[in-house]
């Protein structure tokens, strides 16, 4: 076999930058963003990208340096994803729900060199910068929509892009393995880590999502998914690599969810099993009809059953997914099966529920023995860890090699979390490593115990930990949140639970307030923890 040598003419680096370049191209006319009354076309977005990628440059930033961005899911945020790797710059977008101190852990632990503020933000980022040695550029977001907040610089971003060319010749990736941006953990059992992406993945994982979701051309892309997390899910770049169209909105309602669908035509959103909960519950005044077929995809928590069996009723097609910010968000996902179709609504439900199989971009996903690093028989019974390995998976933390190293023992990605092997090859978690909980020498998987609880009429979400007890070390502890209006006891929930699971395994104090959440919506079981302690 001769030997070959990469040329212009037969190799590329991935980069999912390229995705936007043909869309403009392609379908220049086409609208790219919808935001309230704003409506841009794939061209006026491409040109305002390059704009930004020459405006950060001829402010003195330079190839390498980190963007940061605080903003909701309006145009802006969604232009950086594009923009800044387009000047050969890394994106850091921030949660815009962190603290002060956090924000200013990220910054200068990611040595952020600009930022880009929308105002209704900027009172906590003004704390935040305020304790900075070396504070980077600050640009606002200056949103009439947005509630007023104090402006932290003399530049605008529309008066920033407005100093850009909107015919820069943007920088391509010499290396696709180069970082395209930085994401941080939630931080819930410490500070949060840097979790590095490269621009291989980013593209990558984009085309899986098409894939995985078998979407459809031009779809109609209804942003509920924060983008700051996981640049979400790399959908920004997918939609763009099916020139498609993005309605962008600032808060995430049951209204404005229903509006989007009933107005614009959206037919594809992405959520947390939360959003999945307050759109099924929400009041006749609030759902709008639709007669077009709108996909859901969810992921994070595992949903409920009977979540997904109301939002099926309700009309909308759910794909189950499941990944970290390690992996670029979803890596696995539910495929579903064609002869799925005959079953019963629960039993479909049921089989929804499952976290599935590898993405096709992915090179491997499956339970192991966290010990032997083997795999666990395909039973449905012995627990292992979920782990990954591939090309979706991060480069690894930032300037933090202890925890990468931990991360990447052995060869695998460790994701912590607990979960089976079903006989058909589907994985299905059963919990996190730290929720599992151990009574009577007895593993209770709290995900089994928060899924019955749930199927409960009255019960609107369910959080369940371990309680300390002295007999048997650990027993379940359900926290409960109701339906408004709904009234029940907790006597009422255990005898519920007495029909779906085995003595040990059933709740033995039974709690109900608002559960507490992250900053991107998970239940935050640390709290619980700590309050089943105190009971």
């Amino acid at each position: 076999m001769s030997d070959f040598s990469k040329t212009p003419a037969n190799f590329a680096a991935l980069t999912p930058v390229s995705f936007i370049h043909r869309a403009a191209q392609t379908h220049p006319g086409r609208i790219a963003v919808v935001y309230g009354n704003t409506r841009r076309s794939w061209a006026e977005t491409y040109g305002r990208c390059k704009q930004l990628a020459s405006a950060l440059l001829k402010a003195g930033l330079e190839k390498g340096d980190v963007v940061g961005i605080i903003a909701a899911n309006t145009p802006e945020i969604y232009e950086a994803h594009f923009g800044v790797p387009m000047a050969g710059m890394v994106l850091n977008t921030l949660n815009c729900r962190l603290d002060a101190g956090t924000i200013a852990y990220i910054i200068e632990h990611s040595k952020t060199r600009a930022l880009i503020v929308d105002r209704e933000f900027a009172a906590t980022v003004q704390e935040a910068l305020a304790g900075l040695d070396k504070p980077p550029l600050v640009i606002d977001i200056v949103d009439p929509a947005a509630p007023e907040g104090p402006r932290l610089s003399a530049l605008d971003y529309e008066g920033f892009l407005a100093s850009g060319d909107a015919n820069f010749a943007y920088h391509t990736p010499d290396d696709e393995w180069d970082t395209i941006s930085i994401n941080y953990t939630s931080g819930t059992t410490g500070r949060p880590k840097g979790v590095v992406y490269h621009y291989r993945g980013a593209y990558l994982n984009a085309l899986g999502n098409v894939m995985e979701w078998n979407m459809e051309a031009a779809p109609v892309y209804l942003w509920t998914l924060p983008m700051f997390h996981c640049n979400g899910w790399c959908f920004p770049w997918t939609v763009a690599a099916k020139a498609g169209t993005n309605i962008c909105i600032r808060k995430v309602t049951a209204a404005n969810i229903y509006n989007a669908i009933a107005d614009e035509g959206a037919n594809y959103l992405c959520g947390a099993p939360i959003v999945l909960s307050f759109m099924v519950d929400a009041d006749k005044a609030t759902k709008r009809p639709f007669s077009h077929k709108v996909n859901v995809m969810t992921a994070a928590a595992p949903p409920p059953a009977t979540v997904l069996a109301k939002m099926q009723e309700e009309g909308f097609t759910v794909t189950h997914a499941y990944g970290l910010t390690e992996t670029y968000g979803p890596c696995i996902s539910c495929a579903w099966k064609p002869e799925w179709d005959e079953l019963p609504t629960g039993k479909q439900a049921n089989l929804k529920a499952r976290q599935g199989v590898p993405y096709v971009v992915q090179e491997s996903a499956t339970v192991l023995d966290p010990k032997t690093m083997q795999p666990v028989p395909w039973d449905g019974e012995t627990m292992g860890e979920v782990m990954m390995r591939g090309n979706i998976t991060m480069k690894g933390y930032l300037d933090n090699p202890e925890a990468t190293n931990e991360a990447f023992a052995g060869g695998w990605f460790h994701s912590g979390d607990l979960g089976v092997v079903q006989p058909d090859g589907y994985i299905q978690l059963r919990d996190r490593a730290k929720d599992i909980i151990i009574s009577g020498g007895e593993n209770i998987s709290s995900i089994e115990v928060e899924g019955v609880i749930h199927s409960h009429p009255a019960v609107a979400a369910v959080a369940v930990v371990a309680r300390p007890d002295d007999k048997w070390g650990e027993t379940p502890c359900a926290f409960v949140e109701l339906q408004p209006g709904a009234s029940v006891s907790a006597e009422d929930i255990i005898t519920h639970c007495r029909a779906h699971l085995a003595g040990f395994k059933r709740p033995k104090t039974v709690i109900f307030q608002k559960l507490p959440k992250t900053s991107t919506g998970k239940v935050q079981k640390v709290a619980l923890r700590a309050a089943a302690k105190i009971l």
